[in-house]
């Protein structure tokens, strides 16, 4: 450990991560057994009051209890790596640009309530309203292995509070990368790559508006296009932008390994009907569905608001249900 510095940080973040993990699972040992002694104590004294209190603070631990199940299970290749997400407004003109700042704006809220660690790395600003696009970094234990399922496209239906107010069908598309470790080499041939620099614009680069250090790579084989504004050095802007690209040469990889995630991978290339994953209905009635598990909620503020783990843990369960079919399926 102390002539490998890198490995030292590595082992001290494991460390920390089993530490967390034990004593999350102490604690809901603890309380589950002052629960079930406090309805036991009440049954045997006959207060009804008491039994409610305990049997409310038991059913309390069953949705802790899920998140750390579906946690545990989180055990794929990138599962515990950090992770970028992209952002980018399809169909439906301002109100989809709109919609795309509602939905940074849940995952920000979402990863900030969890503890998670939040780094804007690109950001385009809408023509009246909203942002074309944005990539945000999640940086935290679990982050991409909790994101990975938010891949796709996301629809919303509402009255739109631009132009005629009518109602509205607006897409975005939301990819999520895992952000490599130091020790994973995906090697990308310069001949590859167009690159091209402008001006940043947006919130994120109002500081660095003069000059042309915003970076923007194409990766020619696969299409795929990354950029980076956040930084003033374009230097630091383009080594951003390769540890993007990477990323999402790695994803598309592992991608591959699995059949039940590459519709999702599909979705990406057409942001428009017949490839959502999630439907946000603000009009004519409250609701918010997941189309791959039925997932759904009426409290459409609270979602936006960031309250996604209903949704995350449905997804994951399902994906994770898939794998251990596929597994089940070669033994056979």
């Amino acid at each position: 450990m102390w002539n490998d510095a890198n490995k030292a940080q590595q082992l001290m973040r494991e460390r920390t991560h089993l530490d967390s993990a034990i004593e999350s699972y102490k604690r809901l040992v603890q309380e589950f057994e002052d629960a079930t002694a406090l309805i036991e104590l009440a049954e045997a004294e006959g207060d009804d009051d008491v039994r409610a209190e305990g049997e409310t603070a038991l059913a309390g631990l069953a949705p802790q209890v899920e998140t750390r199940r579906i946690e545990s299970l989180l055990s794929g290749e990138a599962d515990h790596n950090d992770a970028f997400l992209e952002i980018h407004a399809g169909a439906g003109g301002t109100d989809a640009q709109d919609f795309a700042e509602m939905l940074a704006r849940m995952y920000v809220r979402w990863a900030e309530a969890h503890g998670y660690k939040v780094e804007w790395i690109e950001e385009s600003e809408g023509g009246e309203a909203g942002i074309k696009s944005a990539t945000i970094k999640v940086a935290g234990h679990n982050a991409y292995g909790w994101l990975k399922t938010e891949t796709g496209t996301h629809r919303l239906v509402r009255i739109s509070p631009f132009g005629a107010k009518r109602r509205e069908t607006s897409f975005v598309a939301v990819g999520v990368y895992p952000v490599l470790e130091d020790d994973i080499d995906i090697e990308i041939d310069e001949k590859d790559l167009r690159i091209d620099v402008y001006r940043a614009s947006g919130a994120g680069g109002q500081h660095v508006n003069r000059t042309e250090s915003a970076v923007r790579i194409t990766h020619l084989p696969s299409n795929i296009v990354v950029q980076c504004q956040n930084d003033r050095s374009q230097h630091k802007n383009r080594a951003t932008a390769m540890k993007m690209l990477q990323a999402r040469l790695y994803e598309a990889e592992l991608r591959k390994r699995e059949e039940a995630a590459q519709a999702e991978h599909e979705a990406k290339t057409d942001i428009g009907w017949g490839h959502q994953i999630r439907s946000y209905v603000l009009h004519p009635y409250q609701m918010v569905k997941d189309l791959r598990t039925s997932f759904e909620t009426s409290d459409t503020q609270a979602v936006l608001d960031g309250d996604l783990d209903g949704f995350l843990q449905a997804a994951l369960a399902r994906r994770i249900a898939g794998a251990d079919d596929s597994e089940a399926g070669a033994e056979a």
